[in-house]
């Protein structure tokens, strides 16, 4: 396939899988663009809906391509690639590779044998993905803590109470050392000019400044 051939074939996958999002969403393409309107892109309207699924229209910008993945309410990526429905695709002119592959290389997730020089593209995705895993942490283990002392506030078996309690103190116990190293890597991410994420209300303590431990004078 020559790099024209191949272009106008990415367009049209991505014109399918736009179809097929939005029959599975139950709009119709007047409804698609009222959607591109409301949310600042009439320029797309339900004529060029029309184009673009019956191959008319060959190219489609990337402002566009954002706007109709939110009106159609999927991930962008799934566009891209028909992840699920084909085993391989022509990612690039002349490049087949598995769809999965794609969608990987696309994401920034595709394994390497080195790590990633600090400060590329690369490696920036890399700690926000880490920084993410780290607040999933805290917050199952709060969660677990949480459930733990409901749980054991609604028992009437005192053995049962008392098990309850003491997992989740442990548990309670493995969200205090979560959040502390989630607090050191956001120091790390700064300390690299690097915005850490907004963090969840339940976590937003971990940006405060710790408050030192009281020594009492022995006497």
């Amino acid at each position: 396939m020559t790099p024209d051939q191949w272009s106008t074939a990415f367009t049209g996958r991505i014109a399918q899988r736009l179809r097929d999002s939005r029959k599975a969403a139950g709009l119709t393409m007047a409804e698609v663009a009222q959607g591109c309107a409301d949310r600042g892109l009439p320029e797309f309207t339900e004529h060029s809906v029309k184009n673009l699924e019956s191959g008319r229209k060959t190219s489609i910008t990337v402002a566009d391509f954002v706007v109709l993945a939110d009106v159609l309410g999927v991930p962008p990526v799934t566009l891209l690639f028909p992840l699920g429905s084909s085993a391989t695709v022509e990612v690039l002119p002349g490049r087949e590779v598995s769809t999965w592959d794609a969608v990987a290389w696309f994401t920034g997730e595709s394994p390497l044998d080195e790590p990633a020089p600090e400060g590329s593209a690369r490696d920036v995705l890399d700690v926000f993905r880490q920084h993410g895993d780290l607040v999933a942490a805290a917050m199952y283990s709060y969660a677990l803590a949480s459930e733990r002392r409901r749980a054991a506030s609604t028992t009437l078996d005192r053995t049962r109470r008392a098990a309850l309690l003491q997992r989740a103190e442990g548990y309670e116990e493995h969200a205090f050392e979560d959040c502390q190293e989630l607090r050191a890597f956001r120091g790390r991410m700064r300390h690299r000019d690097l915005a850490p994420p907004a963090l969840p209300d339940e976590l937003a303590f971990v940006d405060q400044p710790e408050t030192p431990a009281h020594v009492e004078d022995s006497e």
